[in-house]
């Protein structure tokens, strides 16, 4: 690559002067301050790349070398990466697809060894593999693996569990960081869940809870993905705390992908008034202090990785992003792709799966339901993975009951689908108000099993065996017609580009739409019901389970 001129952003030496990038063998041999010369285009701005700080690729259903053609197009030139979605399904073979996929693009990936796989296990939930500490051990051991990604465990930590702390341990023998999740903690317990040796939080809510994670020195991951919103109450600590505090999208769906990245929450924060280099240090250096990193700075010996834009206002627009002195982007110019091979690549022919659910039927998710029973519903909120636990004695049927506007409480079913014979778990979900239809997924927090919630048992029942004869992917069934995505990999990516995926989701979302649920992000709201490591209720392909006294209620 030529030498670049520009305006040059030095998040190093917080400043920004002319200059002239001179570019050897990938690297900046050296950095210029000189006078730019007079052009009819204004000159652009030189500046380091955005960095997602903590994402799980499979929620973009794009495998990692297509995910970073998207990427690069925001400015985005790296991730944090935990592939504990796939590791759910596949174990160490899950991670390694991952890496060696991302390895096929000029672009920067750090993989983390999942920590919680399955993220509870025991008798709560069924995943199609373990990740044990013997086998942590082995992956801290691996190159490819940059940090113990987030322990979800938190009551784990706390009890001292010893599989749980043997994990930390092989992270912290081998020099690597330790990711964290755990919402609603602050006070004594996150002290000590941080003295266990985790470094980071994406979970955190509310001010108090970021505050308390910094004063514990703990870094706050800002998270702001397509179901989870945290950046308006998180944001004030990008001037109270900048050296703490990074930024991420966490689960992003692909429609939100395809129109932006980190690059959108900089824009944000720079129109709420934000200093820029309190921003560029969460949006671009912080991952690369705490994750021992080299991806580039613009200083002299640095990988020559860095993106330029046309000003520095919340108005920026990416105009091009280059990895290690190779242009991947430029938004005038259709350039090669940045795959490192044909798009028909074998690793998109060779679809690794776990799937051996057979269909069900209505009778299989029936429950008796009776006047004077007590009943659990999980009630939903748009934009928050936060669930609030109702429990309702009946009057009558609670789909039909009178408390409720009608057809507020429906069903709600999970399906193992790792075991052959397993019997599907029903329970009550209120919030997704479908008025006629049914929406299910393979894609369902962090086991993966199938997710299913509708307005009756037929329509239920169509849109779970659609997703057992496609061996995984995503359904909505309504009246008078059926719309789908396979994900054949796993249950959780498509061999398409993304905007491919990006428009079939459109659509589908559109048809949500038509059958009732105005939720944003439908899929990743239904998946996250999934989760049980996240507060008040949620349900497994064993239990309704209370998570706050993270006990099983049925």
């Amino acid at each position: 690559m030529k030498n670049v001129k520009g305006h040059i952003v030095d998040v190093v030496r917080r400043e920004i002067y002319d200059g002239e990038l001179v570019i050897r063998d990938g690297k900046i041999a050296e950095v210029k301050r000189c006078s730019l010369p007079e052009q009819e285009k204004p000159w652009s701005y030189i500046m380091p790349g955005f960095i997602d700080s903590h994402v799980h690729i499979e929620s973009s259903m794009m495998v990692p070398h297509k995910f970073a053609r998207i990427a690069v197009s925001h400015g985005t030139i790296g991730v944090v990466a935990d592939p504990h979605e796939i590791g759910n399904v596949l174990g160490i073979k899950g991670v390694d697809y991952m890496i060696r996929s991302g390895k096929e693009a000029r672009f920067n990936f750090l993989f983390g060894a999942p920590s919680c796989v399955p993220a509870v296990g025991g008798d709560i939930e069924t995943s199609g593999a373990v990740i044990d500490a013997k086998d942590t051990e082995t992956l801290m051991a691996c190159e490819d693996i940059g940090f113990l990604a987030e322990m979800m465990n938190y009551p784990g930590v706390l009890a001292g569990d010893k599989e749980v702390m043997m994990k930390i341990e092989a992270a912290r023998r081998h020099g690597k960081p330790v990711d964290g999740h755990a919402p609603g903690l602050t006070g004594r317990q996150r002290d000590q869940y941080a003295g266990a040796g985790i470094t980071t939080d994406h979970e955190c809510s509310t001010l108090e809870e970021g505050r308390s994670c910094i004063n514990a020195g703990m870094k706050v991951i800002i998270r702001e993905g397509s179901a989870a919103k945290d950046y308006k109450l998180l944001s004030p600590l990008i001037a109270e705390s900048p050296n703490m505090v990074m930024l991420c999208t966490d689960d992003c769906h692909p429609d939100d992908f395809v129109r932006g990245h980190i690059n959108l929450i900089v824009k944000r924060a720079l129109a709420d008034g934000y200093e820029l280099w309190d921003v560029l240090q969460a949006a671009c250096v912080n991952a690369q202090k705490h994750y021992n990193l080299n991806w580039g700075l613009l200083q002299a010996g640095d990988p020559a990785t860095f993106i330029t834009v046309d000003r520095i206002t919340p108005h920026f627009r990416v105009e091009s992003t280059v990895i290690r002195g190779k242009e991947v982007f430029n938004y005038n110019a259709s350039l090669p792709s940045n795959h490192s091979d044909l798009d028909d690549h074998i690793l998109d022919k060779n679809f690794p799966n776990n799937f051996v659910a057979v269909p069900i039927t209505e009778a299989d998710i029936d429950i008796d339901l009776k006047p004077g029973d007590t009943v659990h519903v999980i009630h939903v909120s748009d934009g928050s993975l936060l669930t609030e636990h109702d429990e309702v004695v009946l009057t009558g049927n609670p789909l039909f009951d009178s408390r409720y506007p009608w057809t507020e409480v429906q069903k709600i079913v999970v399906y193992n689908r790792y075991v052959r014979g397993a019997k599907p778990v029903v329970g009550l979900v209120r919030g997704f108000d479908i008025k006629e239809g049914a929406i299910a997924g393979s894609v369902a927090h962090d086991c993966h099993n199938i997710v299913a919630i509708g307005s009756s048992d037929e329509y239920i029942v169509k849109a779970i065996n659609r997703i057992v004869e496609m061996q995984g992917g995503q359904v909505v069934v309504g009246p008078d017609e059926m719309l789908d995505i396979p994900l054949p990999i796993a249950g959780l990516m498509a061999p398409m580009s993304g905007h491919e995926i990006a428009f079939r989701t459109l659509c589908i979302q559109e048809m949500v739409k038509e059958i009732g649920c105005k939720m944003k992000s439908p899929f990743i709201t239904m998946a996250f019901m999934c989760l049980p490591v996240i507060p008040d209720i949620k349900m497994t392909d064993r239990h309704l389970m209370d998570t706050k006294k993270f006990e099983a209620i049925y």
